[in-house]
């Protein structure tokens, strides 16, 4: 019983000591896992709490770094401005450690280099001690790592490709921007040559290098030099009796003179010409040598150029003189059409020489024109562009006079060309019964002996030849030039009237100067007075007490060759009756010379009212400057002057506007080889 109750014992008492032990392994396992679980828990709420604080500071740091932006703004340039820009682009912040370390960039500048030299020493130093500072630190906390070296090495190397490579772009940039502008500045050089009108420079234009070869006529210059010089030395050899030389030098420049002929240029020149160039060079320095005396040579090329002058002086007179003939001829091809026409004419019956409309010439409400002509040519041309340029050719009706020697023609052509709608009618003004010498002064002067003596006398003792020439012009003598003071005689009937000459051209339709007031005036026209010129002392004779009493002679001038007359106010005034009195005071020209503008200034004087300039530009007859523009706008254009863009004279710049209203392919033209 006792073995039995023991085993029973040791039993309870193993129970009871593993009931003590599991306690104490939860005690010792919570005394261990505690700890670890708070160190980890604690440094999890770490990161966190940092990664907060990160943040926090970063967006801190975004607001202060816009705030700084906005006002460094206002501190530098934006040359500047865009330098740090990019430099942050392409290499993170920049931060002043880096400005500090010499990495600016080449693109900034350097302002104060001269006061800053001991400023930059001492910075250097500072900064190696800095450096040296903070590598000790470095490697007394351990961080300085061969990583960290090259990394920075590498961003120095990148910092530097960029520089250079924002160097090359920008270089790259200059040059194409200096190809550009030198390519500008060539296209518009060869514009501007363009330009130049190499016949008006000449031979000596700055241009012609471009297009001729250099120096193309120095030897033809040199050969004139030659010739000048060889004169001068066969005067001075004939001085001295030195005849050998004299018969050299004459023999040399007869050869020069007969190779150089009217040669401009080298190309003109024969094969022979330098070796004739050489011998007279040879006979020149032999007559140098022989011969030269300073003040004989300077006495002979002095005469010589007196006597070149002289030369020319009487070369314009007589250019002068054969272009005041050729003006006042008239072209045998004009004469040829008038000859044809004529025969044509009285070859008619008396019933088909007559115009249609013939009750349209005194209609009021029409508009009339006078022209008053010789030229069947012209006339034609002011005919035809007048209707051309009319919106309503029917209401106008012209009134043409010429002489008996052309009247056939005039009537021939017009019958063989009438002008559309337009109503047309020719008279001879040797009919005007009344235009007699005992009413007009002008055919009573022509019949005295002063008169004739004047124009009929081939050397006149008191006038040159181009001024005698110039008042010895057949439309002085003919009544059909003044005409123009008896239109109320010619068209009693008529109200108003336009009055052309025959060399003009009409481009615009004229009925509007109709309707123009001339406020009581009788004339209206165009005044051509500018500065200096065109007004009435360039006219008329001021020394003269009738002149200077009546006149002012700055008063400015005006135009005949469109001119508006109002024929009411014309017989009001008595115009004719002025114009009378005055020319009979003229009879021995002391007042003005011979001409209708200078009495018509003097008759209308005070009785013109201007038109606006655009109505008449004149000048096309001897101003080769006259405005393109002007021109085109113009509504008459005026040949006045010797160049008639009938004659081979005029100037071919403006010949097309009067060509242009001629039909050139007209059988009678062609017979009498009329071409432009």
């Amino acid at each position: 019983m006792a073995l039995k109750r023991g085993l029973p014992s040791v039993g309870v008492h193993r129970n009871r000591s593993s009931e003590f032990r599991l306690p104490i392994l939860i005690l010792v396992s919570f005394s261990v896992l505690a700890p670890l679980v708070f160190f980890v828990g604690r440094g999890l709420y770490i990161s966190d709490q940092n990664g907060v604080l990160w943040g926090y500071s970063r967006q801190n740091v975004n607001w202060r770094e816009r705030l700084a932006l906005q006002s460094v703004r206002y501190l530098f340039t934006k040359e500047v401005i865009d330098v740090v820009t990019t430099s942050t682009a392409d290499l993170g912040p920049l931060s002043l450690d880096s400005f500090r370390k010499g990495n600016l960039s080449a693109s900034w500048k350097v302002i104060g280099v001269e006061t800053s030299v001991e400023d930059n020493a001492s910075s250097q130093s500072n900064q190696k001690a800095t450096d040296l500072k903070q590598e000790i630190s470095q490697v007394k906390e351990g961080k300085v790592l061969d990583d960290d070296h090259s990394h920075e090495t590498s961003a120095k190397t990148l910092r530097r490709q960029l520089r250079d490579n924002r160097h090359e772009k920008r270089a790259a940039e200059l040059v194409q921007q200096d190809d550009e502008a030198t390519v500008k500045l060539e296209n518009a050089a060869i514009e501007r040559s363009k330009a130049v009108d190499s016949a008006v420079l000449g031979k000596y234009s700055i241009w012609r290098r471009e297009n001729e070869n250099d120096n193309s006529d120095s030897t033809v210059r040199l050969m004139r030099d030659q010739i000048i010089m060889a004169k001068v030395y066969v005067s001075i050899a004939n001085l001295k009796n030195k005849l050998d030389l004299q018969q050299e030098l004459q023999i040399r420049l007869k050869e020069s003179q007969r190779i150089v002929g009217e040669s401009t240029a080298d190309a003109d020149l024969p094969r022979s010409a330098p070796k004739k160039m050489k011998a007279m060079g040879n006979v020149l320095s032999k007559a140098r040598e022989q011969l030269y005396d300073c003040k004989l040579v300077t006495g002979k090329l002095r005469a010589m150029l007196q006597t070149s002058e002289e030369q020319v002086r009487s070369l314009k007179k007589q250019s002068l003189f054969l272009s005041q003939l050729a003006a006042k001829t008239i072209p045998n091809a004009i004469h040829c059409l008038s000859m044809r026409l004529t025969i044509e004419y009285y070859l008619l019956p008396l019933e088909k020489r007559k115009f249609p409309k013939i009750k349209n010439l005194e209609d009021r409400n029409l508009y009339h024109y006078a022209l008053f002509s010789d030229n069947v040519l012209a006339a034609s041309v002011v005919v035809n562009s007048t209707i051309m340029n009319a919106k309503d050719p029917s209401k106008h009706v012209f009134h043409l006079v010429t002489d008996k020697l052309n009247f056939g023609a005039m009537n021939m052509w017009f019958l063989l060309n009438p002008p559309g709608k337009a109503t047309i009618h020719v008279e001879n003004v040797d009919e005007f019964k009344w235009l007699n010498s005992s009413y007009c002064p002008v055919l009573r002067q022509l019949e005295t002996a002063a008169m004739k003596e004047y124009y009929f006398k081939a050397d006149h003792p008191t006038t040159s030849g181009s001024s005698n020439l110039k008042y010895r012009n057949p439309k002085y003598l003919s009544m059909l030039n003044h005409l123009r003071f008896y239109l109320p005689q010619v068209y009693p009937k008529l109200d108003k009237i336009l009055f052309l000459d025959d060399d003009i051209v009409v481009q615009r339709d004229l009925t509007g100067l109709w309707s123009v007031d001339l406020h009581g005036k009788v004339n209206g026209a165009v005044e051509t007075c500018g500065e200096s010129f065109h007004r009435f002392d360039k006219y008329l004779n001021f020394s003269n007490p009738h002149i200077s009493r009546n006149f002012d002679p700055s008063a400015c001038g005006w135009a005949y060759g469109m001119n508006i007359f109002d024929l009411k106010e014309w017989k009001k005034k008595d115009i004719t009756g002025i114009y009378h009195k005055w020319q009979n005071m003229n009879e021995d020209r002391v007042l003005w010379k011979l001409g209708t503008l200078p009495p018509g200034l003097i008759t209308f004087y005070g009785l013109t009212h201007p038109l606006e300039k655009s109505w008449h530009v004149l000048g096309l007859g001897y101003n080769p400057s006259v405005d393109k523009k002007e021109i085109e706008r113009a509504a008459v254009i005026h040949y006045n002057g010797n160049m008639k863009p009938w004659l081979e004279l005029a100037m071919t710049k403006y010949r097309s506007y009067w060509t242009k209203y001629i039909k050139y392919d007209h059988p009678y033209l062609r017979s009498c080889n009329l071409s432009e």
